[in-house]
């Protein structure tokens, strides 16, 4: 038997290492000869700490939620009486989430142990690399890239092999190939979880695509942020290099070929491809004009070609199975697998890979399991602060670039944002837009000022003193602020307010026009009453910080609004629904 505790961020955050420590301190007591290891995340980020137990046969038990506490119980039984402990196994719609997904980009985390290389060759590591050097040309491996269909998937989905051909036919002494891994999307974790659990993938997409286009020096932007990422990318760097998979004459091809991390400051802007290399070159992260592109000039002004995390992970697997295999999935025009992170207000959040050309349905409500707290669904956001909202009766638009990019939003790197029928549509466009702002490198006007100004109004309106022109006036400059920006950030900025404006004008007019939130969670719109249900047990009038509720022990009580500042302590703490928030 082996044990495996996953240990990806959110396995660890959840308290995976106390389990870890309890699993091995019960071994040793027990005089166990049980072989304990570690993963990353699997994807099931909602069922974390996760204990994958492993018979002599190789058949998996996936045990999920797993606090010190249900060690001993586990480990009696189970690795000792040889009876799995069945109420704590992975079941129903929780296993659904795992088995309904199809996964490429994904196929080795929460399996292999990601500080061990040894592991990752025993799966056929580093195979595609030694295939591609030894039998193909440059051109032959752009043409199986090509083949597959495979789109960036840092964004716009921009063919793959049309870049590294360009960063190819380019000259220069030397040529650079970079993986962007600055994920700066709020609710997006994609490429962190990949980082940490399958680091080699990426490093052997690295390697094939510096042979396509003939680098000699690859470069990992990381964000700081990301320090369990970083951490496994160097030892997995070292463990290639001692390989000799990584550095001069790699797999004896004569080929040099090698790989350094460069962590990021956590800039959202350095997400764009001129503003990173501006970043990777010790300038201030801030866009260039282009043309001239990165493939003519770039990082040096060498030609260079950047690509995101998720992009180079599929490339093995391109090169084990065949591009004709890897467009098999998906439709025309998104060809292959993306994953997702799902978060918000969904009942199973995590990471899902699923096949470009399903619907937004099938990964919300069939994977995910719906709405927490079987609330109304009304809309998802996706591509971040770049993206925009899509409302419920669009539920069932495909995954595509295109049908996504028709609704106003954009796939993006992955990020979905769930959101039920507490959200409020013009605070959920304030957060992004504040976002944005923030981010802002303020090298152009219209987004330095212009997302200060959209701000302004969008704070105006929830905190009920909008009025009459607001929403023409955000329109207004939304359309400027998209037209007279530089790069993507600022050309970007305005879409969580125009799709929510699209698509829940409703809900601004009755912010403006009746001073009334219609989610009920703008604070500044909302009125706390106590009705008839009221027994008096003054657990309210207790909990109020501002003695805002009076009363009489057995009493109606009531709400004084001068001192009311909508906490919702009252609502929370009433056990009769005598507290009315509207």
């Amino acid at each position: 038997m082996r044990i495996v505790v996953g240990e990806g961020s959110c396995g660890i955050a959840s308290g995976a290492k106390k389990t870890q420590t309890e699993i091995e301190r019960l071994l040793a007591a027990s005089n166990l000869d049980v072989k304990t290891n570690v993963t990353g995340c699997v994807g099931t980020c909602f069922l974390e700490p996760i204990v994958d137990i492993y018979d002599d046969d190789n058949k998996l038990y996936r045990y999920v939620r797993v606090q010190p506490k249900m060690v001993e119980e586990i480990i009696s039984e189970h690795i000792i009486g040889n009876k799995p402990v069945e109420k704590y196994l992975i079941a129903g719609e929780d296993a659904s989430f795992i088995t309904k997904q199809t996964k490429i980009v994904l196929r080795n985390c929460g399996i292999i142990n990601p500080e061990d290389i040894e592991e990752y060759i025993a799966i056929g590591g580093y195979e595609s690399t030694k295939k591609v050097l030894k039998d193909l040309s440059q051109d032959e491996v752009i043409n199986e890239v090509k083949k597959s269909g495979l789109g960036g998937r840092g964004g716009a989905g921009f063919p793959t092999w049309f870049k590294w051909n360009a960063a190819k036919i380019n000259k220069g002494p030397e040529k650079y190939i970079v993986c962007n891994a600055d994920e700066g999307d709020p609710g997006a974790f994609m490429d962190r979880s990949v980082l940490e659990g399958d680091p080699h993938a990426v490093l052997e997409g690295m390697i094939i695509g510096g042979f396509a286009m003939g680098a000699t020096e690859g470069i990992i932007y990381c964000r700081a942020e990301y320090p369990l990422a970083i951490k496994r990318l160097e030892i997995a760097l070292k463990q290639a290099r001692e390989k000799g998979y990584l550095g001069k004459n790699i797999f004896g091809s004569g080929i040099d070929f090698d790989i350094r991390i460069k962590a990021g400051a956590g800039a959202f802007v350095c997400g764009e491809e001129t503003a990173l290399i501006a970043s990777l070159e010790g300038e201030r992260g801030m866009p260039r004009l282009k043309p001239p592109f990165p493939a003519q000039k770039g990082y040096w002004q060498e030609p260079t070609n950047i690509n995101n995390v998720e992009t180079y992970a599929n490339i093995s697997w391109i090169f084990e199975h065949g591009g004709d295999e890897y467009a098999k999935y998906g439709v025309e025009g998104s060809r292959g697998t993306k994953v997702f992170a799902l978060a918000g207000k969904i009942k199973h959040g995590g990471l899902v890979e699923v096949p470009m050309g399903c619907t937004l349905r099938d990964v919300i409500f069939d994977i995910a399991g719906g709405i927490k707290n079987d609330k109304e669904f009304k809309g998802v956001q996706m591509g971040g602060p770049s993206g925009g909202c899509i409302p419920a009766e669009l539920i069932d638009t495909p995954i595509t670039y295109k049908t996504i990019t028709e609704t106003g939003a954009i796939i993006g790197s992955g990020g979905m944002v769930v959101m039920d029928e507490d959200t409020c549509m013009v605070d959920m466009a304030r957060f992004f837009l504040d976002f944005t702002r923030k981010e802002s490198c303020g090298k152009c006007t219209y987004c330095r000022v212009g997302t200060k100004r959209m701000l302004e109004i969008l704070e105006r309106i929830t905190q009920g003193e909008g009025k009459d022109g607001d929403i023409e006036l955000l329109l207004e400059l939304a359309e400027k602020i998209k037209a007279g920006s530089m790069c993507g950030l600022g050309q970007t900025a305005p879409n969580p307010v125009l799709t929510t404006i699209k698509y829940f004008r409703n809900e601004y007019e009755d912010h403006i026009y009746k001073k009334k939130c219609t989610a009920r969670t703008c604070k500044a719109l909302i009125t706390y009453t106590i009705n008839d249900n009221c027994t008096g047990c003054t657990l309210c009038t207790r909990s109020c910080p501002t003695d805002a509720i009076t009363g009489t022990l057995k009493g109606q009580h009531t709400i004084n609004q001068d001192l009311c500042i909508q906490c919702g302590r009252c609502e929370e703490v009433c056990n009769f629904n005598a507290i009315i928030r509207e």
